[in-house]
Protein backbone atom coordinates (compact mmCIF):
# COMPACT_ATOMS: atom_id res chain seq x y z
CA UNK A 1 0.00 0.00 0.00
CA UNK A 2 1.30 3.74 -0.95
CA UNK A 3 2.06 6.03 1.95
CA UNK A 4 -0.48 8.84 2.97
CA UNK A 5 1.57 11.37 1.06
CA UNK A 6 1.05 9.36 -2.11
CA UNK A 7 -2.25 10.51 -2.94
CA UNK A 8 -1.28 14.67 -2.12
CA UNK A 9 -0.64 16.59 -5.02
CA UNK A 10 1.63 18.84 -3.53
CA UNK A 11 2.56 20.72 -0.42
CA UNK A 12 -0.32 22.92 0.12
CA UNK A 13 -2.12 23.56 3.30
CA UNK A 14 -5.59 23.42 3.90
CA UNK A 15 -7.17 26.91 4.60
CA UNK A 16 -9.72 27.10 6.76
CA UNK A 17 -12.09 29.51 8.42
CA UNK A 18 -14.45 28.60 11.09
CA UNK A 19 -18.20 29.56 10.92
CA UNK A 20 -18.37 30.92 14.16
CA UNK A 21 -16.33 33.18 16.48
CA UNK A 22 -14.02 30.82 19.00
CA UNK A 23 -13.71 32.44 22.84
CA UNK A 24 -10.90 31.34 25.43
CA UNK A 25 -8.15 32.76 26.76
CA UNK A 26 -5.57 30.81 24.41
CA UNK A 27 -3.74 33.14 21.15
CA UNK A 28 -4.77 31.52 17.67
CA UNK A 29 -5.37 32.21 14.14
CA UNK A 30 -8.80 32.77 13.78
CA UNK A 31 -10.98 35.92 15.05
CA UNK A 32 -12.40 35.28 18.30
CA UNK A 33 -15.98 37.33 20.05
CA UNK A 34 -13.58 38.36 23.01
CA UNK A 35 -11.67 41.47 23.24
CA UNK A 36 -8.51 40.92 23.89
CA UNK A 37 -5.15 43.19 24.05
CA UNK A 38 -3.29 41.52 20.94
CA UNK A 39 -4.83 41.00 17.91
CA UNK A 40 -7.14 43.54 15.12
CA UNK A 41 -8.01 46.96 16.09
CA UNK A 42 -12.12 46.67 17.03
CA UNK A 43 -13.22 49.70 18.39
CA UNK A 44 -12.95 52.63 21.30
CA UNK A 45 -14.72 52.31 24.23
CA UNK A 46 -15.10 53.96 27.64
CA UNK A 47 -12.37 53.53 30.47
CA UNK A 48 -15.18 52.80 32.51
CA UNK A 49 -15.53 49.61 30.21
CA UNK A 50 -12.29 48.22 29.98
CA UNK A 51 -10.09 49.58 32.44
CA UNK A 52 -6.76 49.04 31.12
CA UNK A 53 -4.47 51.98 31.00
CA UNK A 54 -1.67 50.39 29.10
CA UNK A 55 -4.91 50.55 26.38
CA UNK A 56 -5.80 54.30 26.52
CA UNK A 57 -6.04 56.43 23.20
CA UNK A 58 -5.33 60.20 23.86
CA UNK A 59 -6.69 61.19 20.57
CA UNK A 60 -9.44 60.41 21.32
CA UNK A 61 -10.05 61.06 24.44
CA UNK A 62 -8.72 64.74 23.44
CA UNK A 63 -11.56 64.77 21.36
CA UNK A 64 -14.44 64.07 23.38
CA UNK A 65 -16.56 67.07 24.50
CA UNK A 66 -17.20 65.64 27.45
CA UNK A 67 -13.94 64.38 28.72
CA UNK A 68 -14.28 61.25 28.60
CA UNK A 69 -11.59 58.63 28.59
CA UNK A 70 -11.58 56.36 25.91
CA UNK A 71 -9.40 52.78 25.22
CA UNK A 72 -8.62 50.96 22.33
CA UNK A 73 -9.73 47.65 22.05
CA UNK A 74 -8.61 44.98 19.97
CA UNK A 75 -10.14 41.89 19.04
CA UNK A 76 -8.51 38.38 20.25
CA UNK A 77 -7.36 35.63 18.05
CA UNK A 78 -8.16 32.64 19.12
CA UNK A 79 -8.01 28.69 18.41
CA UNK A 80 -10.00 25.93 17.42
CA UNK A 81 -10.43 22.73 17.94
CA UNK A 82 -10.43 20.58 14.86
CA UNK A 83 -11.57 16.63 14.14
CA UNK A 84 -11.50 14.39 10.95
CA UNK A 85 -13.72 11.61 11.89
CA UNK A 86 -13.17 9.18 9.65
CA UNK A 87 -14.94 5.65 8.51
CA UNK A 88 -13.10 2.73 8.42
CA UNK A 89 -16.00 0.66 7.43
CA UNK A 90 -15.41 -2.51 4.87
CA UNK A 91 -16.02 -0.51 2.08
CA UNK A 92 -12.93 1.57 2.67
CA UNK A 93 -11.25 -1.02 1.34
CA UNK A 94 -12.49 -0.33 -2.42
CA UNK A 95 -9.65 0.53 -4.44
CA UNK A 96 -9.83 1.29 -8.11
CA UNK A 97 -7.85 4.46 -9.80
CA UNK A 98 -6.84 5.16 -5.67
CA UNK A 99 -7.21 3.40 -2.41
CA UNK A 100 -10.00 4.80 -0.56
CA UNK A 101 -7.44 4.51 2.94
CA UNK A 102 -4.65 6.39 0.73
CA UNK A 103 -6.94 9.32 -0.07
CA UNK A 104 -8.50 9.83 4.20
CA UNK A 105 -4.67 9.57 5.07
CA UNK A 106 -3.15 11.84 3.02
CA UNK A 107 -6.22 14.11 3.97
CA UNK A 108 -5.58 13.47 7.51
CA UNK A 109 -1.76 14.15 7.14
CA UNK A 110 -2.47 17.39 5.18
CA UNK A 111 -4.82 18.93 7.69
CA UNK A 112 -2.80 17.74 10.79
CA UNK A 113 -0.15 19.46 9.54
CA UNK A 114 -2.20 22.86 8.51
CA UNK A 115 -4.11 22.65 11.85
CA UNK A 116 -1.12 22.24 14.27
CA UNK A 117 1.02 24.90 11.87
CA UNK A 118 -1.55 27.75 12.79
CA UNK A 119 -1.69 26.86 16.52
CA UNK A 120 -5.59 25.33 16.03
CA UNK A 121 -5.87 21.64 17.67
CA UNK A 122 -6.20 18.40 15.39
CA UNK A 123 -8.06 15.29 16.54
CA UNK A 124 -8.92 11.74 14.99
CA UNK A 125 -11.77 9.38 15.63
CA UNK A 126 -12.28 6.50 13.29
CA UNK A 127 -15.25 4.65 13.15
CA UNK A 128 -16.79 1.81 11.72
CA UNK A 129 -19.33 -0.37 13.64
CA UNK A 130 -18.04 1.10 16.72
CA UNK A 131 -15.58 3.91 17.94
CA UNK A 132 -12.32 2.35 16.79
CA UNK A 133 -9.99 3.14 20.29
CA UNK A 134 -7.03 2.19 18.91
CA UNK A 135 -7.07 4.95 16.50
CA UNK A 136 -8.26 7.88 18.48
CA UNK A 137 -6.73 10.79 19.31
CA UNK A 138 -8.30 13.60 21.46
CA UNK A 139 -7.35 17.08 19.82
CA UNK A 140 -3.36 17.98 20.17
CA UNK A 141 -1.29 20.87 18.78
CA UNK A 142 1.39 18.89 18.99
CA UNK A 143 2.42 18.41 15.42
CA UNK A 144 4.31 14.92 15.62
CA UNK A 145 1.64 13.27 17.29
CA UNK A 146 -1.28 14.75 15.47
CA UNK A 147 1.18 13.25 12.24
CA UNK A 148 1.50 10.23 13.43
CA UNK A 149 -2.11 9.59 14.15
CA UNK A 150 -3.27 10.54 10.63
CA UNK A 151 -0.32 8.39 9.14
CA UNK A 152 -1.66 5.74 10.82
CA UNK A 153 -5.06 5.38 8.80
CA UNK A 154 -3.72 4.06 5.92
CA UNK A 155 -2.86 1.57 7.35
CA UNK A 156 -6.05 0.79 9.29
CA UNK A 157 -7.93 -2.20 9.00
CA UNK A 158 -11.79 -1.77 7.57
CA UNK A 159 -13.65 -5.04 8.28
CA UNK A 160 -16.49 -3.53 10.11
CA UNK A 161 -20.20 -3.78 8.06
CA UNK A 162 -22.18 -0.56 9.67
CA UNK A 163 -21.00 3.03 10.49
CA UNK A 164 -23.13 3.24 13.75
CA UNK A 165 -19.65 4.43 15.85
CA UNK A 166 -20.19 7.97 14.45
CA UNK A 167 -23.42 8.57 16.57
CA UNK A 168 -21.10 7.63 19.44
CA UNK A 169 -18.55 9.75 17.98
CA UNK A 170 -21.05 12.61 17.86
CA UNK A 171 -21.33 12.14 21.75
CA UNK A 172 -17.76 12.80 22.51
CA UNK A 173 -17.38 15.32 20.93
CA UNK A 174 -20.08 17.74 22.96
CA UNK A 175 -19.31 20.81 24.40
CA UNK A 176 -17.97 23.31 22.85
CA UNK A 177 -18.49 24.19 18.72
CA UNK A 178 -15.66 22.38 16.71
CA UNK A 179 -14.47 22.30 12.87
CA UNK A 180 -15.52 18.31 11.87
CA UNK A 181 -13.94 17.28 8.82
CA UNK A 182 -16.82 13.63 8.18
CA UNK A 183 -14.84 11.31 6.03
CA UNK A 184 -16.47 8.57 4.19
CA UNK A 185 -17.87 7.48 0.95
CA UNK A 186 -21.24 7.52 2.59
CA UNK A 187 -22.50 3.88 1.18
CA UNK A 188 -25.13 4.24 4.89
CA UNK A 189 -28.27 3.84 4.99
CA UNK A 190 -30.34 7.26 4.53
CA UNK A 191 -31.76 7.02 8.33
CA UNK A 192 -27.99 6.80 9.90
CA UNK A 193 -26.47 9.87 7.49
CA UNK A 194 -29.78 12.15 8.41
CA UNK A 195 -28.84 10.80 12.51
CA UNK A 196 -25.28 11.29 12.35
CA UNK A 197 -25.92 15.07 10.63
CA UNK A 198 -28.49 16.21 13.20
CA UNK A 199 -26.15 14.98 16.45
CA UNK A 200 -23.34 16.66 14.97
CA UNK A 201 -25.32 19.99 14.25
CA UNK A 202 -23.65 21.76 16.69
CA UNK A 203 -20.31 21.90 14.96
CA UNK A 204 -19.25 23.44 11.78
CA UNK A 205 -19.23 20.01 9.90
CA UNK A 206 -17.90 19.56 6.13
CA UNK A 207 -18.83 16.30 4.47
CA UNK A 208 -15.55 14.83 2.56
CA UNK A 209 -17.15 12.71 -0.02
CA UNK A 210 -14.66 9.63 -1.12
CA UNK A 211 -15.17 8.69 -4.38
CA UNK A 212 -13.09 7.19 -7.35
CA UNK A 213 -13.43 7.67 -10.99
CA UNK A 214 -13.47 3.92 -11.95
CA UNK A 215 -16.86 3.31 -10.23
CA UNK A 216 -18.39 5.54 -13.27
CA UNK A 217 -16.00 6.49 -15.76
CA UNK A 218 -14.26 3.15 -16.08
CA UNK A 219 -17.21 1.18 -16.12
CA UNK A 220 -17.61 -0.81 -20.21
CA UNK A 221 -20.42 0.06 -22.02
CA UNK A 222 -20.71 -3.52 -22.79
CA UNK A 223 -19.43 -7.09 -20.80
CA UNK A 224 -19.20 -9.03 -17.83
CA UNK A 225 -18.42 -7.03 -14.38
CA UNK A 226 -17.52 -9.23 -11.12
CA UNK A 227 -19.21 -7.17 -8.46
CA UNK A 228 -17.58 -7.62 -4.60
CA UNK A 229 -19.59 -6.30 -2.06
CA UNK A 230 -17.03 -5.60 0.45
CA UNK A 231 -19.43 -5.44 3.21
CA UNK A 232 -20.35 -9.17 2.99
CA UNK A 233 -22.97 -9.91 0.38
CA UNK A 234 -20.51 -11.43 -1.47
CA UNK A 235 -19.50 -11.58 -5.30
CA UNK A 236 -22.14 -11.08 -8.13
CA UNK A 237 -20.92 -11.96 -12.31
CA UNK A 238 -23.21 -8.78 -14.04
CA UNK A 239 -23.47 -8.43 -17.81
CA UNK A 240 -23.39 -4.44 -18.35
CA UNK A 241 -24.66 -3.08 -21.31
CA UNK A 242 -25.22 0.77 -21.99
CA UNK A 243 -28.75 0.88 -20.58
CA UNK A 244 -27.57 -0.71 -17.56
CA UNK A 245 -24.40 1.68 -17.33
CA UNK A 246 -27.01 4.49 -17.65
CA UNK A 247 -28.68 3.47 -14.52
CA UNK A 248 -26.12 2.35 -12.49
CA UNK A 249 -24.39 6.29 -13.22
CA UNK A 250 -27.48 7.87 -12.25
CA UNK A 251 -28.31 6.19 -9.52
CA UNK A 252 -24.82 7.29 -8.13
CA UNK A 253 -25.41 10.87 -8.95
CA UNK A 254 -29.09 10.28 -7.25
CA UNK A 255 -27.21 9.09 -4.19
CA UNK A 256 -24.79 12.09 -4.33
CA UNK A 257 -28.08 14.44 -4.32
CA UNK A 258 -29.27 12.45 -1.22
CA UNK A 259 -26.62 13.54 0.73
CA UNK A 260 -26.66 16.49 -0.10
CA UNK A 261 -30.26 17.16 0.74
CA UNK A 262 -29.67 15.04 3.96
CA UNK A 263 -26.70 16.99 5.34
CA UNK A 264 -27.80 21.13 4.05
CA UNK A 265 -29.51 21.60 7.19
CA UNK A 266 -26.70 20.44 9.33
CA UNK A 267 -23.45 20.60 7.26
CA UNK A 268 -22.07 22.80 4.60
CA UNK A 269 -22.16 21.11 1.10
CA UNK A 270 -20.02 17.61 0.61
CA UNK A 271 -16.65 17.97 -0.74
CA UNK A 272 -16.28 15.25 -3.16
CA UNK A 273 -12.29 13.63 -3.04
CA UNK A 274 -11.47 11.53 -6.05
CA UNK A 275 -8.63 10.00 -6.83
CA UNK A 276 -6.14 12.20 -5.79
CA UNK A 277 -6.18 14.81 -2.92
CA UNK A 278 -5.90 18.70 -3.71
CA UNK A 279 -5.76 20.91 -0.90
CA UNK A 280 -6.47 24.04 -3.07
CA UNK A 281 -9.60 22.76 -4.16
CA UNK A 282 -10.81 21.91 -0.80
CA UNK A 283 -9.65 25.50 0.91
CA UNK A 284 -11.62 27.11 -2.09
CA UNK A 285 -14.66 24.92 -1.20
CA UNK A 286 -14.63 25.82 2.21
CA UNK A 287 -13.64 29.43 1.60
CA UNK A 288 -16.66 29.56 -0.81
CA UNK A 289 -19.67 27.57 1.15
Amino acid sequence: MSSPEDGVNDGADIIYLPRWRPGGHRVGAHRGHDAGGLGTFRDQVSFSRLPDARRIDVRASLRDPFEGVFVRRFEARSPVETYALVDLSASMRFRGRADRRDLAGAFCTTLARSATRIGDGFGVIACDDIVRDDLYLPATRHRAAAQAAAARLGEAACEGRGAEGFLEAARRLAGRPKLIFLVSDFRWPEALIEAVFSALALHDVTPVLLADSAETEDLPAWGLVELDDLEGAGRRLVFLRPSLRRRWIAREAERVEALRRICAPFARPPFRLADRFDAEALSRHLMTT
